[in-house]
């Protein structure tokens, strides 16, 4: 059961980080490249400013390394994805032996699921940020991010499984409990990217996070039942 669990967690990452990957090239990517035009572009007047007036009081320390663009960040990204996707699919995989997919369209349902959980819930209260946005407090947002996706998981859990009434309603009850609370918001919303490239990256890594999930399930579920069929 190990072997199988892995065996189909390592090809279902692998494919699937490779897709994203290539959604992330072709529209994420060149939206973070504008977007980074508006950073860099920050400090320089700041720098002029400084030189015009008085003499600052403060140096800035030197950037932190980052993966240049072309091949650098390529294989930066395909790195991560594959990470963040070998891990979901051991999720999936490990599901999978408690309630095994009777057909490989149903890892469609256990994708979208975990787009739910993972992407779509969080991203209502901490939406995608493009490089040069203002943010809250980072271990405020992590801590809601992973009670928002953990209450989101277990109220999908309650309501697809529930065996009666009072549990979907319950589970139902769960879902909105981390948006009733709301988000950790900076004091000042601001962003050095204009609105309209702010919310076309929010759509564009909506989209591509939602086929990816899909087709994580999908991919997972054909090869956990094509290994138990063998």
């Amino acid at each position: 059961m190990i072997k199988r669990i892995a065996r189909t967690a390592g090809f279902t990452g692998l494919l699937a980080a490779l897709l994203l990957t290539l959604l992330q090239s072709f529209w994420v990517v060149p939206l973070i490249l504008q977007a980074e035009t508006y950073e860099n572009a920050a400090p320089a007047v700041e720098a002029h400013e400084h030189a015009d007036g008085a003499a600052a009081g403060h140096s800035h320390d030197a950037e932190a390394w980052a993966p240049e663009d072309g091949w650098q960040r390529l294989l930066s990204t395909t790195g991560g994805n594959l990470v963040v996707a070998v891990g979901f699919a051991l999720m999936l995989a490990a599901l999978y032996t408690l309630r095994a997919p009777g057909r490989t369209s149903e890892g469609v349902l256990w994708g979208l699921a975990g787009f739910a959980v993972f992407c779509l819930a969080p991203n209502l209260g901490l939406p995608p940020e493009l490089p040069g946005t203002a943010a809250a407090d980072l271990a405020l947002r992590q801590t809601w991010w992973v009670g928002t996706a953990a209450s989101t998981a277990v109220g999908l859990a309650l309501i697809a499984f529930g065996k009666n009434w009072l549990l979907k309603v319950l589970g139902a009850a769960i879902l909105v409990v981390p948006h009733f609370i709301g988000a950790p918001q900076p004091e000042v919303h601001e962003s050095l990217a204009p609105e309209a490239l702010e919310s076309q990256f929010q759509i564009a890594s909506l989209l591509t996070n939602a086929v990816f999930w899909v087709a994580l399930g999908l991919i997972s579920a054909w090869l956990f039942r094509r290994k138990s069929q063998a």
